[in-house]
């Protein structure tokens, strides 16, 4: 790990926004220590749930995009804030899940380079990832004597195979974008130079789309999940499918009525 350099004035994790219209945008997270590969410090911890939240909490936000700033996109953890007891294994639960706060709108991951343990699973918790062709993958907990804590173990053998999963974090190998493509892990590999143009176009397509269907979509992909392919699986789609549908006719209905009142 490099040297810290982290200037109290500059944020661990900026936040930007880009517009796609008059009525959407997209937010853009990054996590901005560069000088030390965008390691997880205690400001970083902290900053990187405040700003996703802020992001999804503005309205007309349809998507957010996560990067780092270059070389990397996150080291993991800084081991020397673990080694001075900076970072406990005490820490109290946020009330969620894995790495990020769950949101309203989508988050796309643009892995701009190395995304290793901690910041492996960061990139785990977005809906989906796209990589730089500077990309590479590793969970080195096993390296660095520890284990995964945000959902590494549960979400990575979804994504890749059970097998897959195994070696990479019992061997601690890397994954580079390629073979990160042909297993699965990422949707795509583009040119370092376009990523975050590309990861752009990708939500500016979301966000042409219905912004309550995709929120509503997303928890249905949450909530079947557990249940595989499972029967249970599939009644429970259908009768959200018959839940929405019927919401959705109640709202035309009233915005009927409410125009015929007005004319």
């Amino acid at each position: 790990m490099n040297e810290s350099t982290d200037d109290p004035s500059v944020e661990a994790v900026t936040l930007e926004f880009r517009t796609l219209d008059e009525n959407s945008r997209v937010a853009i997270v990054t996590l901005n220590r560069p000088e030390a590969r965008n390691a997880i410090s205690p400001d970083l911890a902290e900053q990187l749930p405040a700003r996703i939240r802020d992001a999804d909490a503005d309205p007309s936000v349809r998507a957010i995009v996560l990067t780092g700033a270059d070389p990397a996109f996150c080291a993991g953890f800084d081991l020397r804030d673990v080694g001075s007891g900076k970072k406990k294994g005490t820490n109290p639960h946020p009330g969620y899940w894995g790495a990020l706060p769950p949101t309203r709108v989508p988050i796309i991951g643009a892995i701009n380079g190395a995304a290793v343990t901690g910041g492996f699973e960061i990139a785990l918790a977005c809906d989906f990832l796209i990589a730089s062709d500077h990309a590479r993958f590793a969970d080195t907990h096993a390296k660095v004597g520890m284990i995964p804590g945000w959902g590494l173990t549960v979400v990575l053998p979804r994504l890749i195979g059970a097998g897959r999963a195994r070696r990479m974090s019992i061997t601690a190998e890397f994954v580079d974008a390629q073979r990160a493509l042909e297993w699965g892990l990422v949707t795509e590999v583009v040119e370092h130079s376009i990523l975050i143009e590309r990861a752009l176009q990708i939500a500016a397509t979301i966000g042409a789309n219905h912004g309550p269907a995709v929120s509503a979509i997303r928890r249905l992909y949450d909530e079947v999940a557990p249940l595989g392919d499972s029967d249970a699986a599939f009644e429970l789609e259908n009768r959200r499918a018959r839940e929405w549908a019927a919401a959705r006719a109640a709202e035309r209905a009233a915005a009927q009525a409410s125009t015929s009142e007005r004319s």
